[in-house]
């Protein structure tokens, strides 16, 4: 698990510099020091093929009646999950929304992870107000 947060923390292209980092060490995570990162959750193992895979239908998405926001939180800028973000939206003609804090920014660490939700809910209702 420490791997893949590593992973998708990593800002910018995955070059050689990436490549040679060690995997993070778990316990800076609060994971157990001999959490060796094998996972069954089909989010972490060859079942998520089907996710990492996916490629959105442009068409069906630019065509369908409702407004699609793709957003990202600021603290994820250059990593994986923002650039995916960044080019869908741009494949759908607009800009990505952004949002105060991280993937979690809606977060106020009751699982471990502390966003900014009184910034992350002031965000989302500008967004749905449509400002």
């Amino acid at each position: 698990m420490a791997a893949f947060i590593g992973m998708t923390s990593w800002q910018g292209e995955f070059t050689d510099d990436y490549t040679a980092t060690t995997a993070p060490d778990p316990a800076a995570f609060g994971f157990p020091a001999e959490d060796d990162g094998s996972r069954g959750d089909p989010l972490l193992s060859h079942d998520s093929d089907a996710i990492t895979a996916f490629r959105p239908d442009v068409a069906a998405l630019t065509l369908a009646p409702t407004r699609i926001v793709i957003a990202a939180g600021i603290e994820s800028e250059d990593t994986l999950t923002w650039r995916t973000s960044v080019s869908t939206a741009e494949a759908l003609g607009q800009e990505v929304t952004v949002f105060p804090s991280n993937h979690g920014g809606f977060l106020g660490g009751e699982f471990g992870q502390n966003g900014q939700p009184e910034a992350f809910a002031a965000r989302l209702r500008e967004v749905l107000d449509g400002s």
